[in-house]
């Protein structure tokens, strides 16, 4: 018998309903068989069933169809649950009236049976989730709640309800309506989860101008995989019929892989689209290596080992822009106020990453040695060949990559990696935004973080973050040269301001990365730096050449508007999933 019990932090126990329980043998005799038991509730004297308890109880265990999964609610003699559980058919009994069970010894009876869960949880939510995700491990088939009429007395809020809620939910008989063909019109219907995030706007937006039907599911702080997450989402299939689900980043995905197996179990496939290190999130989650589950992800450094995870379906797909959004002229509508402190020769945004080293050096709790050598660890990280700092550690430093393998706590390995991501992503960066120092500049992200790396005085002006759908495509244009340089945790990969700095008609200075030359031809559509060293250099070169920077800057733009719009992404990955599951 599988027992689920445990208390929700976010439910008070409860005092069990029945204060005591008296058998009521036959005959009276102490050998007789149980017909009844006496139950002591709120200082009153009760029968579980009265007269013929045991015809009664019987024909109970014989009313539910051999199609349904029973589900006893409620204290009850136990000859119901022996007689259901000798057939071998999956059982769930929700009884919290341990007085009951040390009469009846049904529990103790079935501790050992494998195809009896007993849930005693305080939490009806609780119950109604574990119930839930057991039925969908059972094949979908429909409840059939089987209880006596004096537990429905005992505790109305606890009993009642949840027989209620599971009538009403065999009455729907969801499985057979969600039951649906896929992928059977011209335009397929997606059913997006979604967390305000980044990706998240432009995705509804690509979806609507190419004409796809598509619902949004609000994905809450919640823990993922709630009851009333999960009742929400099939409520949401019944009513919208989607041919897949789409997320970013897996959101609203939960670690146990309990959402993975419904959507496997609904044959609805899922499509998550990571726009940040996979590996740091795929590795906090289990079971969602499914073969309904398409990982498309931003980086394509990504597809060969996401693929020897076990992920069978990995796509490549880039980032893009939102061509509406990022245009030319947006800038022409500021004020003269806050166009002047925007415009600048030269300019960057972004975080100088000192917080984020700063949360990951508290939240790591790692070996002495990796944290005492991080910051050289990081930079070295930085000029390695290596794409993911498991990799980097295990090819040069196999010392520290066994003592981060033995922490006992995921979340604690997974930050220790993130460090060395931030902080050599930290060094990077500053390297490269120094040396706007001689020019007339303006840096937005973190001033605080920035005031270290500028003396006061000098030619760059700090201001503080930029709103990215508000702001940035109108600061852009402002700038005679945009500076790009790449996070660490993204090697090989091209960040968004890439794309977004053509499209509103501006100038990019990048870094150079392997995958760039596949998106943009190089000296005729983007001009891109190997090193730091190189930045004062080609940025002086093209603010002197006004018509080179015009001719680079409308080539990107015509190959953006061609190929590296968000409406070609989602057409992609559209593309993908008919041809997966269609």
């Amino acid at each position: 018998m599988r027992n689920t019990r445990k208390k929700s932090d976010a439910v008070m126990p409860r005092p069990q309903a029945v204060a005591a329980a008296a058998a009521v043998r036959e005959g009276g005799l102490a050998d007789g068989e149980l017909v009844d038991v006496r139950l002591l509730v709120n200082g009153k004297d009760w029968h579980l069933w009265g007269r013929d308890g045991r015809a009664r109880e019987r024909a109970l265990a014989g009313s539910p169809s051999q199609r349904s999964l029973p589900v006893l609610l409620g204290p009850s003699l136990g000859l119901c649950l022996d007689l259901l559980a000798a057939t071998g058919r999956p059982v769930a009994v929700v009884d919290r009236e341990a007085a009951v069970w040390d009469v009846t010894g049904a529990r103790e009876r079935h501790r050992a049976s494998a195809n009896v869960l007993w849930l005693d949880a305080d939490d009806p939510e609780q119950v109604l989730g574990d119930l839930t995700r057991w039925q969908a491990a059972q094949g979908g088939l429909p409840f059939a709640p089987l209880i006596a009429p004096t537990a429905r007395r005992i505790d109305p809020g606890h009993y009642a309800r949840l027989e209620a809620e599971l009538a009403a939910s065999a009455k729907a008989n969801f499985w057979d309506r969600a039951a649906y063909p896929k992928f059977q019109g011209s335009a397929p219907r997606v059913l997006l989860l979604d967390r305000p995030y980044f990706l998240q706007t432009e995705i509804k937006d690509a979806l609507t101008r190419l004409g796809i039907p598509w619902s949004a599911l609000p994905v809450g702080l919640e823990e993922r995989g709630s009851t009333r997450f999960v009742e929400d989402l099939l409520r949401r299939v019944l009513e919208c019929k989607p041919d897949f689900l789409l997320t970013v980043n897996h959101f609203g995905l939960d670690s146990q892989g309990r959402l993975a197996e419904l959507l496997e179990r609904l044959n609805l496939p899922l499509a998550s689209w990571f726009v940040d290190n996979p590996h740091l999130i795929l590795s906090r989650h289990a079971g969602l290596a499914r073969a309904g589950t398409v990982i498309f992800t931003w980086d394509a450094d990504n597809v060969p080992s996401l693929t020897a995870q076990g992920y069978a379906n990995v796509h490549y797909l880039p980032l893009a822009t939102d061509a509406t959004r990022f245009r030319p002229g947006l800038g022409q509508g500021l004020d003269s106020r806050q166009a002047d402190a925007w415009r600048a020769e030269v300019s960057f945004v972004g975080d100088s990453m000192r917080r984020a080293v700063a949360d990951s050096l508290a939240a790591c709790g790692g070996p002495k040695e990796f944290v005492a050598d991080h910051v050289s660890l990081a930079a070295e990280f930085g000029e390695a060949t290596e794409r993911s700092v498991q990799d980097f550690l295990e090819a040069r430093h196999p010392e520290h990559a066994a003592a981060l393998k033995s922490l006992d706590d995921d979340a604690s390995r997974l930050a220790c990696e993130s460090l060395l991501t931030w902080e050599a992503t930290r060094q990077y960066r500053a390297r490269c935004v120094r040396a706007l120092s001689g020019f007339d500049a303006v840096v937005a992200g973190d001033s605080d973080g920035w005031s270290h790396e500028f003396a006061p005085g000098g030619t760059v002006r700090l201001l503080p973050r930029l709103d990215y759908y508000r702001d940035l495509p109108a600061f852009y244009p402002l700038s005679a040269v945009n500076l790009n340089c790449t996070s660490r945790q993204m090697k090989g990969a091209v960040n968004q301001r890439v794309f977004d700095v053509p499209a509103c008609g501006s100038f990019v200075l990048t870094d150079r990365r392997a995958q760039l030359e596949a998106l943009f031809e190089p000296g005729s559509e983007v001009v891109v730096y190997d090193g730091p060293e190189e930045i004062a250099e080609l940025a002086q070169r093209y603010l002197d050449d006004e018509a080179g920077r015009t001719r680079i800057i409308q080539a990107a733009r015509r190959r953006i508007l061609a190929e590296h719009t968000y409406e070609h992404r989602l057409a992609r990955l559209i593309k993908v999933m008919r041809a997966s599951f269609g």
